[in-house]
């Protein structure tokens, strides 16, 4: 009996120090810890960038089918002497407020999808452009987006759009 409690207690005893392994799993841990953070913070910020670029394509998606609306349909809709173009890019921006996204920071534009006047300003209101191809684009900095101060996509902007067929009559 007594020699069965003799190997017990030197198989349970360390081969080594318990003071030298502490200090090893410290350097480990200074290590790896700042890998992991990094880690998690890229992809909180990756996460907050789809995010954010998810809401802008839900918005636009949106505003596009107020371009589809007759005049007849708006016509309940705009109050306060705004133009049908103002009316879009107010709910636009709305709509990203809604979202949790800084929509005042966001830059609307509605512009001739094809043709000879790609590019340029698309009135809404005007019957010679009814049933054309009209290109609504949100942009929005992505400094507004970002949970973090020092960002990784610092200076980079998202942007969504969408090309549908407008309807001014």
């Amino acid at each position: 009996m007594k020699n069965l409690t003799l190997m017990t207690r030197q198989r349970n005893r360390a081969p080594f120090r318990t003071g030298n392994r502490k200090a090893a799993a410290m350097v480990e841990c200074a290590v790896t810890l700042p890998l992991l953070i990094v880690m998690v913070l890229g992809i909180l910020e990756i996460g907050a960038a789809l995010r954010a670029s998810s809401i802008l394509q839900s918005a636009c998606r949106e505003s596009g089918r107020l371009t589809g609306l007759s005049a007849m349909d708006l016509k309940y809709i705009i109050k306060d002497n705004r133009t049908r173009n103002q009316k879009i890019e107010q709910d636009l921006k709305n709509f990203l407020t809604a979202a949790g996204l800084r929509g005042n920071n966001s830059t609307v534009t509605i512009t001739h999808a094809c043709g000879a006047s790609v590019g340029q300003t698309f009135n809404l209101a005007d019957p010679l452009n009814d049933l054309q191809l009209v290109k609504v684009e949100v942009t929005m900095p992505y400094s507004s987006v970002s949970a973090f101060p020092m960002t990784y996509l610092g200076g980079k902007t998202l942007k969504e759009s969408i090309v549908m067929r407008a309807v001014t009559q």
